[in-house]
């Protein structure tokens, strides 16, 4: 086996790499760098490169074996990623267009992969110096500067009324259908996977995610939500699963926290 189940051996070092790349990208940040346009016309600066080279960098040499995935690296052929029981998944700069905006709302993600499940996860906010981690049995953690970490839970529903999670720079016909069916809710928006960990603390009942996102952008914060009692599905009700398809895109998805609740009814008919 190429990984123990004890992932939890990583957290530590990985909380590290990810709070070492945030600097790399607040190096940028108050600076005049430049915006490109990948491909796929998504934004690209100096501080998704340079996040990445560290993190490349510092996953490599805290464990060799396990190959990288992450958004900015050179394409790997479906048939050969495929085969690899473990991975780590990282998006180096996770809410690009929030940090050309300035507005603090972007992540450092590290996921670590085993069986298509996240197993360790770290997101780190350079700019609100917050940290969320997580290692499959040993919790959720929410961590501020270098104050003690404190463990966080998801909530249960409470009463009628929901706090639901949004996306700031996407939002599609699909989402407000399903907020519509959901009722009587307070919407706040977030960039970046912040809205999950949102949902992780208790924050916010329900992040529905009814759009485009990849892989990357959702692995390290998945296990956050799941090792805080919550769950991250597709909307037919099961779990996102990881590096098993041609593509890195994710089916449309649902974080939410109370289990008792059944979330995917309000998504009837919508495509994902």
């Amino acid at each position: 086996m190429p990984i123990s189940r004890e992932p939890s051996h990583y957290l530590e070092s990985v909380v590290a790499l990810t709070r070492e790349a945030g600097k790399k990208i607040l190096d940028i940040y108050g600076t005049d760098f430049l915006v490109d346009l990948k491909g796929d016309d998504s934004p690209l600066t100096q501080a998704d490169l340079a996040s990445h080279e560290s993190l490349v960098r510092g996953l490599a040499t805290l464990h060799p074996t396990h190959p990288i995935i992450s958004e900015e690296s050179t394409a790997v052929a479906p048939e050969i990623r495929k085969a690899w029981q473990s991975c780590w998944m990282i998006d180096p700069l996770d809410g690009t267009k929030e940090f050309i905006k300035r507005n603090g709302e972007f992540t450092v993600n590290v996921a670590l992969i085993f069986d298509r499940q996240p197993v360790l996860g770290v997101v780190y906010a350079p700019v609100l110096d917050l940290t969320y981690f997580a290692a499959e049995g040993c919790g959720a953690y929410k961590q501020s500067g270098d104050e003690v970490p404190e463990p966080i839970r998801v909530r249960d529903r409470r009463g009628d009324r929901l706090t639901v999670v949004g996306s700031r720079s996407h939002q599609t016909e699909e989402l407000m259908q399903y907020l519509t069916r959901l009722g009587d809710h307070d919407l706040t928006s977030m960039g970046s996977s912040l809205k999950l960990c949102l949902v992780a603390e208790g924050a916010a009942d329900i992040y529905p995610r009814i759009g485009l996102t990849s892989e990357w952008d959702t692995a390290a914060a998945h296990c956050v939500v799941r090792e805080a009692g919550g769950r991250v599905t597709d909307l037919k009700g099961q779990e996102l699963r990881y590096n098993e398809r041609d593509t890195f895109l994710n089916p449309y998805f649902l974080a939410f926290g109370d289990k008792t609740t059944d979330w995917c009814q309000y998504a009837e008919g919508i495509a994902g």
